[in-house]
C-alpha cells in the first residue's frame, strides 16, 4: 500500500537523442532559419556602424592630442583605432558569411520547393496512370467500341418499314411469276387460232345451203342408180 499518494509521472525530456554530440536534432525550418540569418546579418550591421563611429572618434581624438603636443594620449588612440579596426573587420567578415549562407539556404530551400513540386507532380501523374492502367483503358475502348455497335443496331432496327406481309414478299412474288408464265402460256395457246381464223376466206351461208343440196342430190342419184 502506496501511503504517500501517486508516484509523479518522469517530466518529458526536452533533450532529443539526435541532438547529442552535435549531431543532426530536430530538423529545422528553412524559412526561420534564413530569418534568424538575416536578424544576425542586421545585428553584425551595427557592430560594423558603431565601430566605424568609434573609430572616427579615435582618429578625431588623436589628431586633437597630436596638436595639443600630447603626443603618448595620441599614440595611445592610435592604438584603440587600431583595434577597432581589427574587430571591424571581424565583424565584416562575420557578415559575409552570413549572408553567403543566407544566399545558400534560399537557394537550397528554392530548391527544396522545386524538387517537392516536382515529386508531387510525378506522384499525382503516378496515381492517374495507376487508376487508369492500360487494361482498363483497353477495356474502355472495347465497351465504347461495343455500345456503338449496338447503337448502330438499334437505329438500324428502329429504321425498318413496319410492314406485316413483308414476311411473305417472297411467296407473293413466286405467285406474281407464277401468274405471268400462265398469261404467257395462254397467249401462245391462243395465238394459232386467232391466226387461222384470219387466214381462213369467209364463205357466204348461201354457198353452203347450195353445197349442201348438190351433196344430197348426189346421194339421191347414186342410191337410185344403185338399185337399178
Amino acid at each position: 500500500m502506496n501511503w504517500f499518494g501517486k508516484k509523479k509521472a518522469a517530466a518529458p525530456s526536452t533533450t532529443s537523442s539526435g541532438s547529442r554530440g552535435g549531431g543532426g536534432g530536430t530538423k529545422s525550418n528553412p524559412g526561420a532559419t534564413i530569418v534568424k540569418l538575416k536578424e544576425s546579418i542586421s545585428s553584425q550591421e551595427k557592430r560594423e556602424a558603431h565601430t566605424e563611429r568609434k573609430i572616427a572618434l579615435l582618429v578625431k581624438e588623436a589628431k586633437d592630442k597630436m596638436a595639443a603636443g600630447d603626443k603618448k594620449a595620441a599614440l595611445y588612440a592610435m592604438k584603440r583605432k587600431k583595434l577597432h579596426e581589427s574587430e571591424l573587420d571581424k565583424i565584416q567578415n562575420v557578415k559575409m558569411t552570413l549572408e553567403t549562407q543566407v544566399l545558400n539556404l534560399e537557394s537550397a530551400a528554392q530548391n527544396a520547393e522545386t524538387f517537392s513540386a516536382m515529386n508531387a507532380g510525378k506522384n499525382a501523374m503516378k496515381t492517374i496512370r495507376d487508376d487508369m492502367g492500360i487494361e482498363k483503358v483497353d477495356d474502355l475502348m472495347d465497351d465504347i467500341r461495343e455500345e456503338m455497335e449496338m447503337a448502330n443496331e438499334i437505329s438500324d432496327a428502329i429504321a425498318q418499314p413496319v410492314d406485316p406481309i413483308a414476311a411473305d414478299e417472297d411467296e407473293l412474288l413466286a405467285e406474281l411469276e407464277q401468274m405471268g408464265a400462265d398469261d404467257l402460256e395462254a397467249e401462245l395457246l391462243a395465238a394459232p387460232h386467232a391466226k387461222n381464223e384470219t387466214l381462213l376466206p369467209a364463205v357466204p351461208d348461201s354457198k353452203l345451203k347450195v353445197d349442201k343440196e348438190e351433196a344430197e342430190e348426189m346421194r339421191k342419184l347414186e342410191a337410185e342408180l344403185a338399185g337399178l
